[in-house]
């Protein structure tokens, strides 16, 4: 698997990592047996990045990635967690001291002293905008709390905010082949910066698998379930943010041309995460797994060799036709 550096951080991690979000909760169930799985296959694959929350599951994701890391010290995994979903998400809540509480319970559940990065979740664009927000965090690199820090963001306007402080490590970002927003300024800016970005939901909460129809049917603890309205959290993190059937026809056009252009060899789900980490900026990219045989295809997607010009055009052309009136100027 390719290693590539992770902005700031200087840490280099896999083009492909792994997003813990699913061995936390909101996508059904996942035995711990199955989590613990996930971990011990993507690491055997080559996957060296692993991103996790300290909500997923009230912080079982993270209890399960800590009891990893204990039992595989030198598997050289570079974690990554998130803060600030603990409290009502209103920039009042995003204090010094929260973060060190916060951050103390997530150094606990992962069993380290100091963690890699830790990433604000999502905040509110005060906080982004904020000076104190990057004093604050600075004085926890400063006494060792963290190693570095980032920001997983809702919008390209809040990403572009965070690129251009410069203690900021990474931005995590949804990228995908039915979101290319970040394709036209937050790429550049970040690669100018030499500030990483970390590529989430490159599946399109699963549509860009090709697997779903009009039929399919998920869980009621599933988030595909519950949040298609947005009222649970950001509609942009369920199908990211597009009508689930107009999603579902678009899915079937792109896997018509990953067979058209790539052939049988490559997935629809490989050819996405492909498509993501190839883009000129990407450091790495965290598809999530319930399964083994689905961490294994993950990794292999890490390497499908460079994407033809055909399928990179007709990525672009489906979403022109499909999304971009309704979702390129809200993210």
């Amino acid at each position: 698997m390719e290693q590539r550096t992770l902005g700031r951080t200087r840490r280099e991690v896999s083009a492909v990592g792994l997003g813990t979000w699913q061995l936390g909760a909101d996508w059904g169930e996942v035995t711990e047996a199955d989590a613990r799985s996930v971990l011990e296959e993507s690491a055997a694959a080559g996957v060296t990045f692993f991103d996790t929350a300290d909500v997923y599951g009230d912080g079982r994701s993270e209890e399960i990635v800590g009891r990893f890391l204990a039992a595989h010290p030198d598997e050289g995994i570079t974690v990554a967690t998130k803060m600030g979903r603990r409290a009502e998400q209103v920039p009042e809540s995003y204090t010094p001291e929260n973060y060190r509480s916060w951050l103390d319970r997530s150094r606990r559940t992962l069993g380290v002293d100091r963690i890699d990065l830790v990433q604000l979740h999502c905040p509110p664009s005060a906080v982004i905008d904020d000076d104190a927000t990057y004093d604050a965090l600075d004085e926890l690199v400063a006494d060792g709390v963290i190693a570095a820090y980032g920001v997983s963001v809702e919008t390209c306007a809040q990403a572009l905010s965070a690129i251009a402080r410069p203690g900021v490590a990474s931005v995590q970002i949804i990228l995908n082949a039915f979101r290319l927003k970040p394709l036209d300024e937050v790429l550049p800016a970040a690669a100018a910066a030499g500030v990483g970005i970390v590529a989430r939901v490159p599946l399109a909460s699963g549509l860009l698998s090709g697997r779903y129809d009009d039929t399919t049917v998920f869980s009621a603890d599933d988030h595909r379930n519950y949040n298609r309205d947005g009222s649970a959290f950001d509609v942009g993190e369920t199908f990211s943010g597009v009508d689930y059937r107009v999603g579902v026809t678009a899915a079937q056009e792109f896997s018509a041309l990953v067979r058209r252009t790539l052939g049988e060899d490559v997935t629809p789900a490989q050819a996405a995460i492909a498509w993501c980490w190839q883009q000129p900026g990407v450091s790495t990219v965290i598809p999530g797994a319930r399964g083994v045989e689905q961490a294994r295809a993950n990794a292999a997607a890490g390497s499908v060799g460079p994407l033809p010009a055909e399928f990179v055009d007709g990525v672009r052309a489906i979403y022109d036709a499909r999304f971009r009136e309704a979702i390129h100027p809200r993210w």
